[in-house]
């Protein structure tokens, strides 16, 4: 029985051993993959793809900008930052320069969207992130404003952001009241909003002896909801 129990506790003494030293070569494993990501600023594209291809790491430029400071083709800042252990096979994110603002703006206001958008791609700029807003008076598709604005010195991007109008949507006011009214009245008022006449119902049959005419009982949108131009109104009539 005593050389059982000595069988068992060696054997459990063997697992752990095992458990411990696959820890170890997990850790070992794991730290191995871990690298510093180095400093990559002022450095051109190909000068950076060189020193982090050795450590597992990749370049991914993701923004260019304007700089009268940092040459053009070198990098002016990267993500991580340098001294961040990172595991192998991470992407290095990292903003180009373009050197000093040498593109004059253009004015593209008043142009339609197409129009400006070909206008500053042909300036070797890119058309930013844009915005569109209803204005009356003006026609659809139209540019408002840009962002820089024409013939601006020192911008940061060569992006060209475009505010452009949108078509005008259906107007929307309160539904005004109509109970009282006659249908002849009401009818016209419906017509002046913009509104459409639905089904007209008389009164509920147990009422049918109270009807006394063509005015308005009841309706639905009820007065002072939010209502759209060419919307069904329905009227009941007492």
């Amino acid at each position: 029985m005593r050389h059982f129990f000595r069988l068992v506790f060696l054997a459990l003494v063997l697992v752990a051993v095992a458990l411990a030293s696959a820890m170890v070569a997990m850790r070992v494993a794991i730290h191995g993959r871990e690298v510093t990501v180095p400093k990559l600023e002022g450095m051109t594209r190909t000068e950076a793809n060189r020193a982090i291809s050795a450590l597992g790491l990749r370049v991914l430029v993701e923004r260019q900008f304007y700089s009268a400071e940092v040459a053009q083709g070198r990098i002016l800042s990267q993500l991580p930052p340098p001294g961040t252990t990172v595991r192998r096979g991470w992407q290095v994110r990292v903003a180009e320069s373009l050197g000093p603002q040498r593109v004059s703006i253009p004015d593209v206001t008043g142009q339609s969207q197409r129009a400006a958008e070909l206008n500053i791609r042909r300036r070797g700029l890119e058309v930013g992130p844009g915005a569109t807003v209803e204005i009356e008076g003006i026609l659809p598709n139209l540019v408002v404003t840009q962002n820089p604005p024409a013939n601006a010195n020192g911008v940061a991007s060569p992006q060209i952001s475009l505010l452009v109008s949108a078509p005008l949507g259906p107007q929307a006011f309160a539904m005004p009241s109509l109970v009282g009214e006659s249908l002849a009245n009401a009818k016209e008022a419906l017509q002046q909003a913009g509104l459409r006449l639905g089904p007209v119902n008389p009164a509920a049959a147990s009422d049918a002896a109270s009807l006394s005419g063509d005015v308005v009982a009841a309706q639905r949108p009820a007065a002072g909801e939010k209502v759209l131009a060419g919307e069904v109104v329905n009227l009941q009539l007492k």
